[in-house]
């Protein structure tokens, strides 16, 4: 697509959509909800089979329920996501919630960087545009590049409006080997995607189901010895968002390999058992076979 009509896209679709006062936005969501449930299954069969094979205990009737209670969420998170282009911080402070931050402020008292752990689950994109503030040090969060350069500035731009750096996969290696030593940073990682190179993935078990992950978390903290924080999000109402931080660990190495990723599959696991609809069931999160 070239610039010309990205720009097209975003001006004519995107951005208007994002000045929509909340409750507007949220009546499209209900529409396009009906879309993508009903008329145009998005990708329906496989939240599907990712939701019968990760809750073999629960019969269809509960299966539907749950894969309908995450389309209405899912639309809400794409709407969100388009508002984060426009939304003020005034509405942010309204709409985020911050627990334990004391945790953060003691890491940086102690003059420790740390990583900070998520996964895609309830509204990751709101957290980019509120958390900043959160941290008194710098806030560096990996993204992998978007094929598109236009909405690649857009996305790096929306993110970042309130604090956030954002840093490319292909980078962070560089930046943590030149900086760790002269400034306290740190950094996020969403850890729960298929990795693109499954011969250099660790192997757990998640959901019930043998599962490829993301090395690069415990990578780094361990060469780097540095504390591992996990992020929870909760959705406490359409549109309102908490986090909570838990401190996994501050001594990274006294986990064998590949067992401190176990431990974040685990915490995440617990979150998405107890809230099954805020997980990103449309991607094909098992593609991988050992």
């Amino acid at each position: 697509m070239t610039t010309f009509f990205s720009a097209l896209l975003y001006y004519l679709v995107m951005k208007p959509i994002s000045l929509l006062p909340h409750f507007l936005l949220y009546r499209l969501s209900d529409f396009i909800f009906l879309v993508f449930y009903y008329v145009i299954p998005y990708r329906k069969k496989v939240v599907l089979d990712n939701l019968r094979k990760s809750f073999p205990e629960k019969d269809e009737k509960e299966i539907q329920a749950i894969c309908k209670k995450f389309y209405r969420h899912f639309t809400d998170l794409l709407l969100e996501s388009l508002k984060n282009f426009s939304i003020t911080r005034k509405q942010v402070v309204k709409r985020y919630r911050s627990v334990n931050t004391q945790l953060l402020d003691r890491l940086h008292n102690e003059g420790k960087s740390m990583i900070l752990c998520g996964g895609h689950f309830a509204n990751w994109e709101f957290w980019a545009v509120a958390a900043a503030p959160d941290f008194k040090h710098p806030l560096y969060a990996l993204y992998s590049t978007l094929s598109n350069p236009y909405f690649d500035r857009k996305m790096r731009a929306s993110r970042g409006k309130y604090g956030l750096n954002l840093i490319s996969t292909k980078k962070y290696s560089l930046f943590l080997k030149d900086h760790i030593h002269k400034m306290q940073f740190t950094s996020v990682f969403a850890f729960d995607q298929s990795p693109s190179n499954p011969s250099k993935a660790v192997w757990v078990n998640f959901l019930g189901r043998d599962t490829a992950a993301q090395f690069g978390a415990e990578k780094y903290a361990k060469d780097y010895n540095l504390p591992v924080v996990f992020g929870h999000q909760y959705k406490t109402a359409r549109g309102y968002y908490e986090v909570h931080y838990e401190l996994v660990t501050e001594d990274p190495n006294s986990f064998d390999h590949g067992a401190l990723t176990q431990r974040l599959y685990e915490i995440l696991e617990k979150d998405i058992r107890q809230n099954p609809h805020l997980w990103l069931w449309t991607h094909r999160r098992w593609k991988h076979s050992r």
